[in-house]
């Protein structure tokens, strides 16, 4: 059972701690928003996967995001003595999903609102000193996070998710503007400690009533700088209903679960997780630029194949691909002469190609696939997006759509693909696929 005394005993030590950071030299604000946005797939389970499920659905499943849940009072993933909990969640594994490329969303669970009676930690609903004791408790609350993501690894700058249960009473306003002044209190610690701050809770409770707060009393709550609201309509996207929270709001920062405790299997492995799609940090970022060799087009609907008197953009486009990856020296003059047949040659011999001269759909899928094989799932992005996009059109999967972001579209014919030619069908762009591409196969 949850005792009271002791709760008191917790805040003040924690208090305590939390002055103390802040003399030895706390950041004075939120880090700024990161560089590697994200468009993509997420996934949170009741405690952490061990790092053989990790490493089976890092490389099988469309997600790259894992919500983790590193304490608080009210954190379900506890040992018992039937259930281990999560022993395995520490610094190495944090480390080892990181490097790995996962985003790694850490979750913090304490105390939930006030009318919220099934939970053994509440928020205090007390009024007095405008709603003191709950704004001193999300600091609290914020310290002992932020000393968890030390443990872990977690860098300066993480954003920190706050869990506020939804389906709590908006109307009563104790209730309501306690949990608001707690989650201000949370935010405001952890921009002093050099975080950033996320609340996950429900779109009709805990995001509406932030929202409804910030338009109606601009600046009377710290606002989080992210948000993660559940909204079971089975959409996975970042579009908020405006009766609940204004469109603009949180823009490029938000997390949808958009389903509830589901069991997936990917690579073998079964999970009972909740599905999320994110964008954070402005999502994942569209290249400056789809011209290549300067001002040379290398986007067309098709590409047929191209053979000594072929004239036009498409032979320029070859002649620059043929240049970037060494083969070809001469002008960019969109014909194919002898240059152009001896380059393709000696590219076709080189990489195992059928030496034709001719430019058809095995050589062209071989120059824009040529490169580094990165794992790539939705929201891949960057120079390495355009190669897999490319050399995806030139197999023939014309819905492709040539942007330098990873999607749907994206995956999808990227599975066609791996089913065509005998590999298993994940959508998942993996080492063996890039040879596949490499290597023309169709």
């Amino acid at each position: 059972m949850y005792d009271a005394p002791a709760r008191t005993a917790t805040v003040v030590a924690v208090l305590l701690a939390f002055c103390t950071t802040l003399l030895t030299g706390g950041s004075a604000s939120a880090a700024e928003r990161r560089q590697d946005g994200l468009t993509g797939y997420a996934f949170d389970a009741r405690c952490a996967p061990t790092q053989e499920q990790m490493d089976a659905w890092l490389t099988s499943s469309p997600f790259w995001g894992v919500g983790v849940y590193i304490g608080g009072s009210m954190a379900s993933c506890r040992p018992t003595a039937t259930d281990p909990g999560q022993p395995h969640l520490d610094g190495t594994w944090v480390a080892r999903q990181r490097a790995a490329g996962w985003r790694v969303l850490p979750i913090w669970v304490g105390p939930q609102a006030a009318c919220q009676a099934s939970y053994g930690d509440l928020i205090d609903p007390n009024p007095a000193g405008d709603y003191a004791a709950a704004d001193a408790r999300g600091r609290a609350e914020a310290t002992a996070a932020v000393a968890r993501a030390r443990e872990l690894g977690l860098p300066a700058g993480t954003t920190l998710w706050y869990d506020l249960e939804g389906g709590f009473d908006v109307a009563d306003d104790d209730c309501r503007r306690s949990a608001l002044r707690f989650l201000s209190g949370w935010t405001s610690a952890l921009h002093a400690l050099g975080h950033r701050s996320g609340v996950y809770s429900s779109v009709s409770a805990g995001i509406h009533a932030l929202d409804n707060a910030d338009n109606l009393s601009p600046g009377s709550y710290e606002m989080p700088d992210q948000v993660w609201y559940a909204w079971y309509n089975g959409r996975a996207d970042v579009e908020i209903d405006p009766q609940w929270v204004r469109a603009s709001t949180w823009a490029g920062e938000r997390v949808h679960q958009y389903e509830a405790h589901t069991t997936a299997t990917y690579g073998g492995v079964a999970l009972t997780i909740d599905r999320n799609f994110l964008e954070l940090d402005g999502g994942s970022r569209l290249p400056r630029s789809l011209l290549a060799c300067g001002r040379t087009r290398l986007d067309f609907g098709a590409y047929p194949r191209l053979r000594t008197g072929s004239k036009g953009d498409r032979v320029a486009a070859l002649q620059c691909l043929l240049r970037k990856n060494g083969r070809y020296r001469g002008k960019l003059d969109g014909r194919y002469d002898r240059d152009v047949v001896r380059a393709v040659t000696t590219y076709q011999r080189r990489h195992d190609l059928r030496r034709t001269g001719k430019a058809d759909r095995a050589t062209w899928m071989a120059l824009f696939a040529q490169g580094s094989g990165p794992l790539m799932k939705v929201g891949s992005a960057g120079e390495s997006a355009l190669r897999l996009q490319r050399a995806l059109r030139a197999s023939g999967a014309r819905s492709v759509r040539v942007e330098g972001v990873v999607d749907d579209r994206t995956t999808k014919a990227v599975a066609r693909f791996q089913r065509r030619v005998g590999l298993d069908p994940t959508g998942v762009v993996t080492p063996e696929t890039w040879v596949a591409l490499q290597t023309g196969a169709h």
